[in-house]
């Protein structure tokens, strides 16, 4: 094996931060979606990806693909949201073998009374924080990073 290129200080300091930035973030923004709503992180990214979608449904292979999570963890996630009435699974018109999640009206509604609450915590704990130029060097960075890990993934 190759001697390891170990991480300089700029990158150590870059790489810690980041990590140390993800998980205060990560936690103060599940802090205040739970403080404000009935949802979790993981019931928010579900609604809201449906909510995008014109007929507000998709796949559950591709709504799996989009959370980068397993099909079975999805599931599993998907049949609890629906005990509460948030989601419906039903079968796909064209691949019998597919299923379809579809945001229910309570879905809908509590996306929608989310949204404002969770913009407004990312905007308190992450986008108000930087200056414009340090918003923009961020999305290239973060443009960059996730076109090599899907080129690589490919």
């Amino acid at each position: 094996m190759d001697e390891p290129r170990w991480l300089d200080e700029a990158e150590a300091r870059a790489w810690l931060g980041y990590r140390r930035m993800r998980a205060l973030l990560d936690l103060n923004i599940t802090h205040d979606l739970g403080a404000d709503t009935a949802l979790s992180d993981a019931d928010y990214d579900v609604l809201s990806t449906l909510s995008e979608t014109p007929d507000h449904q998709l796949r559950l292979t591709s709504l799996a693909e989009h959370m980068h999570w397993s099909k079975s963890r999805l599931s599993h996630h998907i049949a609890r949201m629906q005990q509460r009435g948030l989601l419906t699974r039903g079968g796909c018109p064209s691949d019998a073998r597919a299923s379809v999640v579809s945001l229910t009206e309570d879905g809908w509604r509590a996306i929608r009374a989310a949204a404002p609450h969770h913009v407004a915590s990312v905007r308190r704990h992450f986008v108000d924080l930087l200056s414009r130029e340090q918003i923009d060097v961020f999305g290239e960075i973060a443009d960059t990073v996730v076109r090599a890990l899907r080129e690589r993934s490919t």
